[in-house]
């Protein structure tokens, strides 16, 4: 069962699941399955025997956030609670996408999973909510918290990085906030790597492509790989008003998910090349 299909990373799974033929998918985008209704979960769960439940829905407006906590509570803390107690009743496992927003961003090393969680706002609040829903309720889960989230799907900062270059020739972007990138991807396949696994090492991982950088290198390394003649300006965050405050570090230590579920994560550059071929 993979929630949230219409996402990001959900749609990455629908783009790949042809190659995995010993797995039967059953894809739920948010209008198929609403995961704050428990009817709607309790329906599905009724109908059909699931190993795993992917859960990819979230609310991910960070911004937007501040403005509807209730909204972004209900998906991402209510929500992965009605999952687990859905998957409680199966003996079935939930993975679920957490963030690195979880934590502060006072820190100079690549955050563990044993680091104390410390949100800066609403988006963070409500995931790291919904985690603890997820460990209270149920012992067979998965929870992956991951960072800098791109693909060829949806929104996100490399599309919106392309879009701006032929907008405008000067583009900004924020150069203090330092973090990994992610390809989704790549987290789609790794997952499927810990689903063919088998494996019942329960808890909390985090995944992101390997390496460093900020966001404006990001989109420095966009516009190089795409041979794009654009004046990009370094800013402040403070130059960058949002309602949220976003954390200054949140780079994520991988080497867990790695040594448990044998995973060969790539660096972010090399992923941004491979992501950019099928980006327009």
């Amino acid at each position: 069962m993979v929630t949230g299909s219409g996402g990001q990373l959900g749609s990455c799974f629908r783009s790949i699941a042809s190659n995995y033929t010993d797995i039967k998918f059953y894809f739920y985008d948010s209008k198929q399955l609403n995961i704050t209704n428990k009817e709607d979960i309790l329906l599905q769960f009724r109908r059909q025997q699931f190993d795993y439940c992917i859960n990819c829905a979230a609310y991910t407006k960070v911004d937007q956030a501040e403005k509807e906590p209730e909204k972004a509570y209900a998906v991402n803390a209510t929500g992965p609670k009605i999952l687990a107690e859905a998957c409680r009743t199966q003996g079935a496992t939930l993975i679920h996408i957490s963030t690195d927003f979880v934590f502060g961003g006072n820190q100079d090393r690549p955050y563990n999973e044993e680091d104390r969680p410390n949100p800066l706002g609403v988006y963070g609040s409500t995931k790291l909510k919904g985690e603890e829903a997820i460990a209270s309720t149920l012992k067979h889960h998965i929870i992956i918290r991951t960072s800098w989230v791109y693909s060829p799907y949806g929104h996100n900062f490399v599309k919106t990085m392309l879009r701006l270059a032929k907008e405008s020739p000067t583009v900004s972007v924020v150069c203090d906030q330092l973090g990994s990138p992610t390809y989704a991807m790549d987290l789609a396949y790794g997952i499927l790597q810990i689903v063919r696994s088998g494996s019942n090492h329960y808890g909390i991982y985090h995944f992101s492509n390997k390496g460093v950088t900020s966001w404006y290198e990001f989109a420095s390394k966009v516009f190089q790989i795409k041979e794009i003649a654009v004046d990009l300006k370094p800013i402040k965050t403070k130059e960058y008003k949002t309602l949220a405050k976003r954390p200054l570090f949140s780079v994520l230590d991988t080497s867990k998910i790695e040594l448990e579920f044998k995973l060969k994560i790539k660096s972010w550059d090399e992923s941004l090349e491979s992501a950019l071929k099928e980006i327009c």
